[in-house]
C-alpha cells in the first residue's frame, strides 16, 4: 500500500513546522515538490529550503514535479478547477509510480493546513482511484493563524461568530447576514473594495511568517488604496503573492 502524507508547513517558514511534521518528512521514502513555473519559482525554493533543515534521513528521495495550468478555455469555474484537479492527479500517481510502485510512504508539503481552503485532499482521492492508496493528514498553523498572530489580535468577539470565506463570495454577494466578522481568502482582486467600508476595519497581511512579510491594519475607508498599492508593488517584485485579511464592523 502507498501512504500520502499531507504536511501543513505552515506559511513556509520552516519555524512552523511541527515536530509531527518534522517526524513524518524523514520518514517519507519520497517527498513531491511542486514547480510552479519562473515567475513562482520562490516556492519551491522555500519547499527545498524547509528539506534541507529539517530533513536528515539519507534514504528520503526528493523529486520534482511541473504543476499544470489551469485550462482558460474551460468558461465554468467549478469545471475548470475540476480539470485542473485531474491534471495534478495524474501527475501525482505518474511519479508515486514511477518511484515507488505500489508500497511506499510519500510525502507532499502543504501551505497552511491541507484542511483549510486547500484542494490537497480532493486530489489525493482522486489519486487514491484504481490504487492501495492511504491518506494522513499533519495538520500545519494556517495562513488565519499566522495573521491574527502577526496583528496580535483574536478574529472573534465576545460571544460572537465569524465567517471564513473567500474574495469571489464577498464580491459577488456582498457582507452575509449575520455575522460581523470574516476572513477573506482567495481574493487576487481586492474585494473588499465593492463593500461599504463606512465603519469597517480590516487587518491585511501578505507573506505571512516569512522575510518578506507585510501587514497592514485600520479603517477601511482610509487604507484600502495603500493595501491595493503595496499589493500591486509586492507581487510586481516577487512574481506572486499570497495574502489574507480579516473585516469587522463596528
Amino acid at each position: 500500500m502507498i501512504e500520502l502524507v499531507l504536511v501543513g508547513i505552515g506559511t513556509g517558514n520552516p519555524d512552523h513546522l511541527t515536530l509531527q511534521a518534522i517526524k513524518a518528512l524523514n520518514a517519507a521514502d519520497l517527498i513531491l515538490v511542486p514547480r510552479k513555473g519562473e515567475t513562482k519559482a520562490d516556492l519551491a525554493e522555500l519547499r527545498r529550503a524547509i528539506c534541507r533543515e529539517v530533513v536528515t534521513n539519507p534514504a528520503t528521495r526528493i523529486v520534482e514535479f511541473d504543476l499544470p495550468e489551469r485550462d482558460p478555455s474551460i468558461e465554468d469555474y467549478r469545471a475548470r478547477v475540476e480539470s485542473w484537479h485531474d491534471a495534478i492527479a495524474r501527475i501525482w500517481g505518474q511519479e508515486i509510480d514511477a518511484a515507488l510502485g505500489r508500497s511506499g510512504r510519500v510525502a507532499l508539503l502543504v501551505w497552511g493546513d491541507p484542511s483549510l481552503y486547500d484542494s490537497t485532499l480532493r486530489i489525493a482521492e482522486r489519486v487514491g482511484r484504481g490504487r492501495a492508496l492511504r491518506v494522513r493528514v499533519i495538520p500545519g498553523i494556517t495562513s488565519l493563524q499566522a495573521l491574527t498572530a502577526a496583528h496580535a489580535i483574536p478574529i472573534n468577539q465576545i460571544g460572537a461568530p465569524f465567517l471564513v470565506t473567500t474574495g469571489r463570495r464577498l464580491r459577488d454577494e456582498g457582507w452575509p447576514d449575520g455575522v460581523d466578522t470574516l476572513a477573506i481568502m482567495l481574493d487576487g482582486e481586492c474585494s473588499f473594495r465593492t463593500i461599504d467600508p463606512t465603519g469597517v476595519t480590516i487587518w491585511w497581511g501578505a507573506y505571512l511568517g516569512m522575510e518578506d512579510e507585510i501587514i497592514l491594519s485600520g479603517p477601511l475607508a482610509e487604507i484600502a488604496d495603500q493595501i491595493v498599492r503595496t499589493r500591486q508593488e509586492a507581487r510586481a517584485q516577487h512574481g506572486w503573492i499570497m495574502d489574507i485579511y480579516i473585516l469587522r464592523r463596528a
